[in-house]
């Protein structure tokens, strides 16, 4: 293999500390908020900010890492990025009460919102054409294994040493991480980054923090309620004006006219697909293992552990097999694995075995290592060079929007269908029919302990019975997935400036 053609593997894993370490503390948080909340004395809709102003500021900072890349350099803003990040984790660290808190939790999601754009166009830019499968490889480790990981570290550092470490422990791998990047990241060639796009960069911002607050806060303040009927419809005008600006703008933020390439655009979609998938195992699978299966925080974790390994083993093979065979097939192989593991979830009951589970979730992590990268690959590549930055920021936000809408619409789903199950069950297991008294007379006991435990039976069954028909769905999704991967198109082999051109 010429000189040319091989991969740099130290930069690109230097390159992926930062966006491991962003998305990991992205998921980390999500087991600590019950101490959060016992330690400031706060209620869960307070603490919920803690997340929401995270994702919320990412909305916000993301359109601008393509033109800030452009305009002062790749390896200078993941440097800037890192150290904002890991000074926001520090003072996260440090926070006094929720307030303070929040407001560092936003500071880290300026430095967090701006690494996986930007790591990603570095990927991109910093190997050859046909080694660009394997290096998409790598960048998939980091956003797919991060989210899985999360639970097993964070509810380590909760239980066994204090929620302020899951801040901490960023401090030093950001300060390795930039000296490393000082050393070891190539300073790449850039296109001009032209002027500030001000009002792409208003309506956009705007829009999308709408968006986002709706999504996220739907459930709290209810659906049809005033504020979040109006935040849909901001949004929706904000980013309608956006889409027009950006069309009729000389030099826009995010190049809208990037859709005019099918593939990029079929990529988008299928990478929306695969974010939905993967939540819907990450987000609920612990909260079944939790709450009915009653395994605790740390052994949850670890359940979910040897499904991240198997994605991170199954992306830098799936992208070097891309250099080799295209992304049709290895796409449509990776969403039928996804969608197969994901309905085979649907089985899941309180004497399911924990084993199966796991096998069924290692089935779901081979398919998410090919169905991510490797659309994403495509898409990026039969793009002209100068425009990767800005479709690294389009991807990402498709992503973090696809991910808000569908926790959004799944736990709805989840908990519209567990209510209407439990009014059924409660309906015919009323106290004196003589189903309930069958049930009552096999648990013994006192007749108010009995009645308790019958309770909890109903809400136990209901809440299953819902979570298998949330995984029926999303495996229809990854299925939808695997037919629409058989439009992807192999992008044609071209010469493109290097690092170092």
């Amino acid at each position: 293999m010429s000189e040319e053609r091989r991969l740099p593997l130290v930069p690109l894993l230097v390159a992926l500390i930062g966006g491991f370490m962003a998305i990991l503390d992205a998921s980390i948080v999500n087991i600590a908020i019950p101490t959060i909340m016992n330690e400031f004395g706060i209620s869960l809709d307070k603490a919920e900010w803690v997340i929401t102003g995270y994702a919320l500021a990412l909305g916000v900072v993301v359109p601008l890492a393509g033109w800030l890349g452009d305009r002062m350099g790749y390896k200078q803003l993941y440097i800037l990025s890192i150290l904002v990040f890991t000074a926001g984790s520090a003072l996260c660290g440090l926070s006094w009460n929720i307030y303070a808190l929040i407001f560092f939790r936003v500071l880290q999601a300026v430095g967090g919102g701006m690494i996986m754009p930007v790591i990603m166009t570095m990927s991109y830019r910093m190997v050859h054409p046909e080694r660009r499968g394997a290096a998409m490889g790598l960048f998939g480790v980091a956003a797919m294994v991060a989210p899985a990981l999360g639970p097993t570290l964070g509810g380590y550092l909760v239980e066994y040493v204090n929620w302020r470490a899951i801040f901490y422990i960023n401090v030093p791998i950001g300060i390795i991480g930039v000296m490393l990047a000082e050393e070891y990241l190539p300073d790449l060639p850039r296109p001009a980054a032209g002027p500030f796009d001000l009002k792409g960069f208003v309506t956009a911002g705007a829009g999308l923090f709408a968006l986002l607050f709706a999504l996220s806060e739907g459930q709290t303040y209810g659906w049809g309620s005033e504020l979040i009927v109006l935040s849909f419809y901001l949004a929706a005008a904000l980013l309608l004006l956006f889409v027009y600006y950006e069309l009729t703008a000389e030099h826009p933020m995010l190049d809208l006219r990037l859709f005019r390439y099918p593939t990029f655009t079929l990529s988008l979609v299928l990478s929306a697909f695969a974010t939905l998938a993967l939540f819907s195992a990450v987000f609920y699978v612990p909260v079944y293992l939790q709450t009915i299966a009653g395994v605790g925080a740390m052994q949850t974790g670890l359940i979910l552990m040897p499904a991240a390994l198997v994605t991170a083993v199954a992306m830098p093979v799936g992208g070097a097999l891309y250099d080799r065979f295209g992304p049709k097939l290895l796409a449509f192989l990776g969403f039928a694995a996804m969608a197969w593991g994901t309905f085979l979830l649907h089985g899941m009951g309180t004497a399911t075995p924990l084993l199966l589970i796991v096998w069924w979730l290692v089935i779901r992590g081979i398919g998410m290592g090919l169905a991510m990268p490797i659309p994403m690959t495509a898409g990026m590549s039969v793009l002209p060079l100068d425009q990767v930055s800005r479709a690294s920021s389009i991807s990402n936000i498709v992503q973090r929007s696809a991910a808000a809408f569908g926790i959004a619409a799944l736990t709805a789903m989840l908990q519209n269908q567990q209510a209407g199950f439990e009014n059924d069950l409660a309906g015919r297991l009323n106290p004196g029919s003589p189903q309930a008294q069958g049930f009552l007379q096999a648990l013994g006991g006192p007749a108010g302990v009995a009645l308790t435990r019958l309770s909890q039976l109903v809400q136990q069954q209901s809440f299953t019975q819902a979570m298998d028909n949330l995984f029926i769905l999303t495996a229809l999704v990854a299925a939808l997935g695997g037919v629409l991967a058989v439009f992807l198109k192999a992008p044609k082999r071209r010469r493109m400036p290097m690092a170092g051109d």
